[in-house]
């Protein structure tokens, strides 16, 4: 992966940022390149083979349970070394975060993220990413590493907008998708195969009673 020499500072950062201004979202077709995207796809899918990805759950704390009527996808939580790729991915990150601080004053301190592989067959129903009793999501960005996604392949993204119309985005490789947390319901349509991601939140400091 020595080929993967990427500045943190993106030539498309600034496009996201004039797009939350103005619409509260983002959708770049072509943000990672391809060796990127196919080494954080092999990574994805080798830890899925060894069993590292678990269920994912709704609700926090003590309250969250598996609920496969809701959401069925298999999720890693990413640590900053856990591998060359998800560093190079983490850097690109942290450079976003600091250009929505700059131009928000947002005041993000971290950015979380995990890999999210959906098996075919599964969905996430509606919800927002902000959680009631923790505000310190606020910005959600979703990287896809799917090769050679097709229409029928399904797993849409479908963001619900303030004006009452819907957006559907496919999780075409590559592709990123930025949006406020608290302001935009979602949902992943039905994927007909395997269907895997990244998935992670920009934070501020706020209160967390867990």
């Amino acid at each position: 992966m020595r080929a993967m020499h990427i500045s943190s500072e993106h030539p498309q950062i600034p496009g996201i940022v004039d797009d939350l201004a103005n619409q509260g979202w983002s959708h770049q077709a072509i943000f990672l390149p391809e060796a990127l995207t196919r080494a954080l796809a092999a990574e994805c899918r080798q830890r899925a083979e060894q069993g590292e990805l678990a269920p994912a759950a709704v609700g926090r704390g003590q309250g969250q349970e598996v609920r496969e009527g809701i959401r069925g996808d298999h999720i890693l939580w990413i640590e900053p070394g856990q591998s060359e790729a998800c560093d190079h991915y983490l850097a690109l990150m942290d450079g976003l975060r600091e250009a929505l601080n700059r131009d928000f004053y947002l005041g993000l301190e971290d950015f979380e993220c995990h890999f999210a592989r959906y098996p075919a067959g599964t969905f996430y129903r509606k919800h927002l990413d902000r959680f009631r009793d923790d505000d310190r999501r606020t910005v959600s960005a979703i990287i896809y590493l799917n090769e050679e996604w097709a229409a029928q392949d399904g797993g849409e993204l479908r963001i619900y907008l303030a004006d009452g119309s819907e957006r559907d985005i496919p999780p075409v490789g590559g592709s990123l998708v930025v949006f406020m947390s608290a302001d935009l319901p979602h949902e992943v349509l039905m994927a007909h195969r395997e269907r895997l991601s990244v998935t992670g939140w920009f934070r501020r400091r706020g209160n967390d009673p867990f």
